[in-house]
């Protein structure tokens, strides 16, 4: 009987998951700023040349079927052969597949990111994007358990549910749009060849702005818009080798909301030759995040001559501890930058 009660509430715990994650709610990396395009289409081209990365996500594999989660992100400045031109283009793409549950649950959204950023004065850009694109929601129906199917003493999958089962699949429109501000004290000019950074960003996004339905079971349910707010910089600290990292993001989508903040500590390992040019600067960087009311993460990056792999784990505080025995998810990310020569503010390393 103790075995029966245990996977009653396992299938309640699961049942709960799939109804809050149909309010609409986006995902959300730990490494968010490893996925800048997921927080800003503004910050295709913001602080470098040619970006790439890949995140992989998975999470509360001890409550059931784990929430899986794929994205890839790359966006790039439009070269420009005018050393003194005032702005810059710059255009990004982004790509996600998540799938949540025994249910399968899942949510596959392509973004195109379309930004101009404004050079202010050697040292700061003010960028404006637009992001359309398309999602498409699943679900597979066969995967879930109901109630109604317990014959008193076993589960019987062939026990007719009497649950309404919607359509299967279905495919939206979608639009996002930001602005980033951005501050580098060298202009952008150099690699990390000295330990001597000082560069902050800060934007402002809002996504989902066509509200798009929502709803398998033809409900009239919309996806709220979200609006973010983020910022992150570097800070070399004097003559050492180190430097802080710090970033925070914060975003509202209906009567959710979510604030996470944290910060790096980078340690420069090696650093480039500025005569031969053989040797390529690497750093690693240590990190503690906080999501408030939800989770603590640990953070760990190594950087070497533009590649950085990160890796992340989050430790559960919210109310679903008890079900999760604090263990939240495994999130893995590969990034790689380089330059755009002859592009002012093109930089191998910012963070």
């Amino acid at each position: 009987m103790k075995k029966i009660i245990q996977k009653i509430n396992l299938l309640a715990i699961l049942m709960l998951m799939v109804v809050t994650n149909s309010f609409a709610q986006d995902i959300h990396f730990s490494q968010f700023d490893l996925a800048p395009l997921q927080q800003n289409p503004a910050m295709a081209g913001a602080i470098y040349g040619v970006e790439a990365n890949i995140n992989y996500k998975d999470q509360w594999r001890t409550i059931g079927s784990p929430y899986k989660t794929f994205a890839f992100g790359y966006d790039m400045r439009i070269p420009n052969k005018n050393s003194l031109a005032s702005g810059f283009f710059a255009l990004g793409f982004h790509l996600f597949s998540d799938k949540a549950g025994d249910s399968n649950m899942g949510s596959t959204q392509g973004n195109i990111s379309i930004a101009y950023h404004v050079r202010l004065n050697p040292y700061n850009t003010l960028g404006a994007a637009i992001q359309p694109g398309f999602f498409q929601r699943s679900i597979d129906f066969a995967g879930l358990q109901w109630g109604s199917q317990y014959d008193g003493m076993y589960y019987d999958p062939t026990i007719n549910s009497g649950e309404m089962q919607g359509s299967q699949a279905f495919t939206k429109y979608d639009l996002g749009a930001g602005m980033v501000w951005t501050y580098n004290n060298t202009g952008g000019d150099i690699h990390v060849t000295d330990n001597h950074d000082l560069n902050f960003h800060a934007g402002f996004s809002v996504f989902h702005i066509t509200t798009p339905k929502y709803s398998f079971l033809n409900t009239g349910e919309q996806l709220y818009m979200k609006f973010v707010v983020h910022g992150g910089g570097v800070i070399s600290l004097g003559d050492t080798k180190l430097a802080l990292c710090p970033s925070f993001f914060y975003y509202r989508q209906g009567p959710a909301q979510e604030i996470y903040f944290g910060t790096m500590l980078r340690q420069l390992l090696t650093q480039d030759s500025k005569f031969t040019g053989f040797k390529n600067a690497s750093a690693i960087y240590y990190g503690l995040y906080f999501r408030t009311r939800d989770a603590v993460t640990l953070r760990l990056l190594y950087e070497y001559a533009g590649w950085g792999f990160g890796i992340s784990y989050d430790v559960n505080t919210s109310s679903l501890k008890a079900a999760t025995n604090t263990r939240g998810g495994l999130e893995l990310c590969l990034r790689l930058v380089t330059s755009i020569s002859n592009k002012p503010g093109s930089s191998h390393s910012r963070y």
